[in-house]
């Protein structure tokens, strides 16, 4: 197996986790341990300063064809990786920052191409109020905010009760740790709503996803709950919903369909993990490759949003990939 860097790393808003992440390919071949541990130590000292990955961790154990061991080599280079301050990124886990998306500079055809228009009443009242939402951080104090995540639980496993709000359990759902909380700081509560809420109006949709019911699947599959943080963080950068308006044509379209469906950001965004998931299976992707999924289902979801034909949210071709 080879392990290549890209050394193209974007610039722009950082993910969640607030650190920069490249690409991993990974690709069958004999090679010498030590090689995979100089280009880690060469991959991170690409990154910007304060970015800088502290750990890169494989989640199992692979061997070379003579039978050495890798994990040793790659931990044996983190040592010499520079450290990083405890605000640089957010959980315990570095390696999921390789997950995390980075929109960056890139543009895409004429989707990002900056357009002028005027909201009307009903648009400008319903985008603020979905702004307002976006800037409510996860309070794990909050008693709305546990019961919310109550709601996550019994939704996603109804036949297993939850010993607590800081339980080893929530590893079966895919976050970081036994604390969910910790990795909503990077894009806070709305991220929970979009999770229950698909787990609530898409039940069908959301427990196929969440056990990788369908499809041939990879040895190392994505967490399910950090890939759902992924794509809300990405629907928000790609809407420019931290703009005063949305300035690009999928934004400003989609703040038109907003103005006929009040949850349409929600219904958006179970159109968008299901169409991620559905490109997860179409690429044979390990989680290595999350990155490139989240791009391509962006991409798909913007050309979407621009088709003429599209007045509703149901409208949307990829809205028939939800069942209930």
């Amino acid at each position: 197996m080879e392990i290549r860097k890209r050394r193209s790393i974007r610039k722009g808003r950082e993910g969640p986790l607030g650190c920069c992440f490249a690409n991993l390919r990974v690709r069958h071949f004999a090679f010498h341990p030590l090689s995979i541990a100089i280009d880690v130590v060469q991959l991170v000292s690409d990154l910007p300063f304060h970015s800088h990955i502290a750990q890169l961790q494989l989640s199992k154990e692979h061997e070379d064809r003579s039978g050495n061991s890798l994990l040793a080599s790659v931990h044996s280079a983190s040592r010499f990786m520079p450290s990083v301050s405890a605000s640089a990124m957010v959980g315990t886990r570095s390696w999921l920052g390789g997950l995390f998306y980075r929109n960056g500079n890139k543009r895409y055809g004429n989707y990002e191409k900056f357009i002028n228009y005027t909201l009307n009443p009903l648009q400008e009242q319903r985008l603020q109020r979905l702004k307002d939402r976006l800037n409510v951080p996860f309070d794990e104090t909050r008693p709305d905010h546990q019961d919310a995540l109550k709601a996550l639980w019994a939704a996603s496993f109804p036949e297993t009760n939850l010993t607590g709000l800081v339980s080893e359990q929530w590893k079966d759902m895919g976050w970081q740790g036994a604390n969910p909380s910790t990795d909503f700081r990077g894009c806070g509560f709305v991220a929970l709503e979009n999770l229950l809420f698909f787990a609530t109006t898409y039940p069908a949709s959301f427990q196929r996803i969440l056990f990788k019911q369908e499809g041939m699947r990879a040895a190392w599959e994505y967490p399910f709950a950090v890939a759902g943080i992924n794509v809300s963080f990405m629907l928000i950068q790609m809407l420019d919903l931290y703009s005063e308006k949305p300035k690009t044509l999928p934004g400003a379209n989609f703040v038109r369909i907003l103005s006929e469906d009040e949850e349409a950001f929600e219904i958006l965004y179970c159109i968008a993990f299901q169409m991620m998931d559905a490109q997860w299976l179409a690429m044979r992707a390990s989680y290595l490759q999350f990155n490139e999924v989240l791009q391509a289902t962006r991409t798909q979801l913007e050309r979407e949003l621009c088709l003429e034909d599209v007045h509703r949210i149901q409208d949307l071709p990829a809205y028939n990939l939800l069942y209930k």
